[in-house]
């Protein structure tokens, strides 16, 4: 049967805008995660004061259906136990400043009882965080690593594991210099090249920030 002229134009849009719809997928929402590391090893809890106030800052750039979790790298970072604190604002701007103090007292009780780990396992640190970031289906990822970026993992713990940060930053926050460094500065710079390679190879972007000064384009939505 022969298929008017009209009635095949008709068919042809209607196919075309469905396949459209299907390659683009669904709209990234315009909501930020940001999911944050604190180290927690040696002597790196005196830098802790620090890492509050770059919280404090954090929570106040979030906006409604934004999630904020801040976690603790001690020696098995691949748990929920791990995590100190975890909002997702709501919209209305009195609960979400409720929120926000609930978020920060938290924080304070944490920096003024925690104790420090022996180990630092960074990478199950970085796997929990993409899990709830992922859970969380915020469109803009952000996990930030305050640290200075040295693992250490108890004998026997597996962490030779693929990152899968597809648009994700990861960005490393007051990598500060350990005394071997300054003695071989190689092994400063071999550190931050490890992490690069890490989270590009998992398609995410790598960035290290020791001037908390720019941590506001971090931040921005895209």
């Amino acid at each position: 049967m022969k298929i008017g002229h009209k009635p095949y134009l008709v068919f042809l849009f209607v196919a075309s805008f469905f396949l459209q719809s299907c390659s683009d997928g669904p709209p990234v929402p315009n909501t930020r995660g940001v999911y944050m590391l604190l180290d927690t090893s040696g002597t790196y809890t005196k830098e802790l004061d620090q890492a509050q106030r770059v919280i404090n800052y954090v929570l106040s750039q979030l906006d409604s259906g934004d999630a904020f979790a801040v976690a603790r790298v001690d020696t098995g970072s691949f748990s929920e136990k791990d995590i100190v604190a975890k909002e997702t604002f709501t919209d209305q701007p009195s609960k979400a400043n409720a929120q926000k103090r609930v978020f920060r007292d938290k924080i304070d009780k944490f920096v003024k009882t925690v104790q420090g780990s022996a180990y630092t396992d960074i990478t199950g640190g970085i796997l929990q965080g993409i899990e709830f970031l992922n859970e969380a289906g915020t469109g803009h990822n952000t996990i930030l690593i305050f640290s200075d970026l040295k693992e250490e993992l108890r004998k026997g713990y597996k962490r030779d594991i693929p990152l899968s940060v597809t648009n994700f930053s990861v960005v490393a926050l007051n990598v500060t210099k350990l005394r071997s460094d300054n003695i071989d500065p190689r092994e400063y710079l071999d550190r931050l090249e490890k992490w690069r390679l890490k989270v590009e190879s998992g398609g995410g972007e790598w960035r290290v920030i020791n001037d908390m000064a720019r941590l506001e384009k971090i931040l921005e939505r895209k």
